[in-house]
């Protein structure tokens, strides 16, 4: 009863201040002309969507961090989930505020961005070292196994927290598509982390979770806001955070299998046609082929969201 409550109470907290925060936040987007650039390359029918208010991740950004210090006391494994998600909340704010705000349409250059990232996550592992929050092996799931990778742990967790982040990210193409996935698996990760006694991460995970469905209110297609870089890197840091926290790192490409999915794509994609000259994809990220081979957007959507909730229920079984 008291992990129902618990919970609960986490992600209608979460949803009720991402709803109530929508009406005041988009108007302000609006008005300082916080507008989406849409790519021409990409699938015509979204070329409707060219000025739709973007950085409306700050919505559950604001929402998850409130509901959680209300709810709860800052130790130190919340705290690093709370600075993941902030930190590259930052770098997306900052990398949304060049482009559709000072009009700069390359924002941050990639180079600047995972120098940005990289620098990031080593200072977050850094933060988490020294007060031995770094699991000294990585959690096998479904083998119930360990595995000790030495001095290539803290290289190969800033690898997961990178590329994690720009998963979340690439993901972030159709309406209601990166929100919607995001309030299956935080919601996955809550019940996990309450049942490995990360309480505190538990709440954080829920928050998230609820300020995603309520974020989904404004974003769900046809979309009244995007959540931008600011939104979908401080989901991904967040992600990363608490999956490096619970030990379930090799979990997140299963329960997260569609981030990794559409990373997957663009990277077989570039190799495709640079090796061989021929596209895999009508175009990727995956989310777009789709698309393009006659998938309305909504049915592209709730297919992902509905592979993720498979996914999910697989990763029960790979839990300790």
């Amino acid at each position: 009863m008291l992990l129902q409550r618990s919970l609960v109470l986490a992600i209608l907290l979460g949803f009720l201040f991402a709803a109530a925060l929508g009406p005041v936040l988009i108007p302000v987007l609006k008005k300082i002309k916080a507008g989406q650039s849409i790519r021409q390359d990409g699938p015509q029918s979204h070329l409707a969507k060219q000025g739709t208010p973007t950085m409306g991740g700050l919505m559950f950004i604001l929402a998850s961090v409130t509901a959680t210090l209300m709810m709860t006391q800052l130790e130190e494994t919340l705290l690093l989930a709370l600075m993941g998600f902030l930190i590259f909340g930052a770098i997306g704010f900052v990398d949304d505020y060049l482009k559709v705000v000072l009009k700069r349409p390359m924002g941050l250059r990639a180079y600047q961005k995972m120098i940005m990232q990289l620098t990031a996550a080593g200072g977050l592992l850094l933060f988490a070292e020294n007060r031995g929050l770094v699991p000294s092996h990585l959690y096998i799931p479904f083998l119930r196994d360990e595995l000790t990778l030495g001095w290539v742990m803290i290289p190969f967790l800033i690898w997961v927290i990178v590329g994690t982040v720009n998963s979340v990210n690439l993901t972030d193409g159709l309406d209601g598509l990166a929100a919607g996935t995001m309030v299956i698996v935080s919601g996955f990760f809550s019940l996990v982390c309450w049942h490995l006694s990360f309480t505190e991460l538990a709440w954080f995970a829920g928050t998230l979770s609820g300020a995603c469905l309520g974020f989904l209110i404004f974003n769900i297609y046809p979309a009244r806001v995007f959540m931008g870089d600011t939104g979908s890197l401080a989901l991904g840091g967040a992600l990363s955070v608490i999956a490096l926290m619970t030990n379930l790192t090799l979990l997140l490409p299963v329960v997260g299998g569609i981030f990794f999915a559409e990373t997957l794509s663009v990277i077989l994609q570039v190799a495709s046609f640079k090796l061989t000259g021929n596209r895999l994809f009508k175009m990727s990220p995956l989310h777009h082929h789709f698309e393009l081979s006659g998938w309305s957007e909504s049915r592209v959507v709730t297919t992902f969201w509905g592979v993720t909730i498979v996914l999910c229920l697989v990763g029960i079984l790979g839990i300790p």
